[in-house]
């Protein structure tokens, strides 16, 4: 469950009554698209109908019998989001838009580069200033994914900006090549691997530009800043040297 200050009404009124349920934000417009696949006992702060959620009156068993068919409010829930309407403070609605404009921001961070500084990631802080300049606007009801490519549009014109993945060659000296091996294999999609015969190990690498810094310092810690790392250019050619 989660905690009422998360939790925004969804309200249906049919047959002259009235039901609310209190749900998270986002997994009710994912019951409203059809695309929810989780538990929904985990989404929301009350495993109960309400006719006035504020004041935690409850609807009479018979108006859910009439308009549900049945009382059970794990039946009831996803039908009152689907076909209701949900209700959000205008405190929620700046609270929901600044988590999903920090959310933004990672994500743009995490998968952008310059193109202008030989591909070097966009620090988060200049993300968010450039987001202002452009004068974006975060949509507080719609998921970070369906708003990032309208993002990038907006800042393309303030900043030098595309997503890009990028594979980088990492080479273990045998010192530390067992526990620091396991640790960068997980950094992202492994292209390749090889053991030598003195023991060291060689790995291709592939995840999102942004996180080239986290990546290197991941390295770093792993290998006392021993491992020798190269940028593989030839994304069609990721065999370890």
């Amino acid at each position: 469950m989660i905690s009422l200050d998360e939790a925004v009404t969804a309200r249906l009124e049919s047959h002259g009554a009235r039901f609310e349920v209190l749900v998270d934000p986002d997994a009710a417009l994912e019951i409203k698209r059809g695309e929810f696949d989780d538990e929904l006992e985990d989404y929301i702060a009350a495993e109960d109908v309400f006719e006035d959620a504020s004041s935690g009156d409850r609807p009479a068993e018979s108006d859910l019998e009439k308009v549900f068919e049945t009382t059970d409010p794990l039946e009831i829930i996803p039908e009152v989001i689907e076909k209701g309407e949900i209700q959000i403070t205008a405190e929620q609605r700046r609270e929901m838009q600044e988590q999903k404009r920090k959310q933004l921001i990672t994500t743009i961070t995490r998968n952008a580069i310059n193109p202008q500084m030989d591909d070097a990631p966009h620090p988060p802080e200049r993300i968010e200033s450039a987001l202002e300049e452009a004068g974006f606007t975060v949509d507080p009801m719609e998921p970070v994914s369906e708003q990032v490519d309208d993002a990038l549009d907006a800042l393309r014109p303030v900043i030098p900006i595309r997503f890009e993945e990028v594979s980088i060659a990492v080479q273990i000296p045998p010192e530390h090549a067992g526990s620091a091996q396991a640790k960068i294999r997980q950094y992202g999609d492994l292209e390749s691997e090889e053991w030598q015969p003195d023991g060291s190990w060689i790995g291709v690498v592939t995840f999102p530009a942004g996180l080239q810094n986290d990546f290197y310092d991941v390295v770093n810690e792993n290998t006392s800043g021993e491992a020798e790392t190269q940028v593989v250019k030839d994304k069609d050619d990721l065999r370890t040297r």
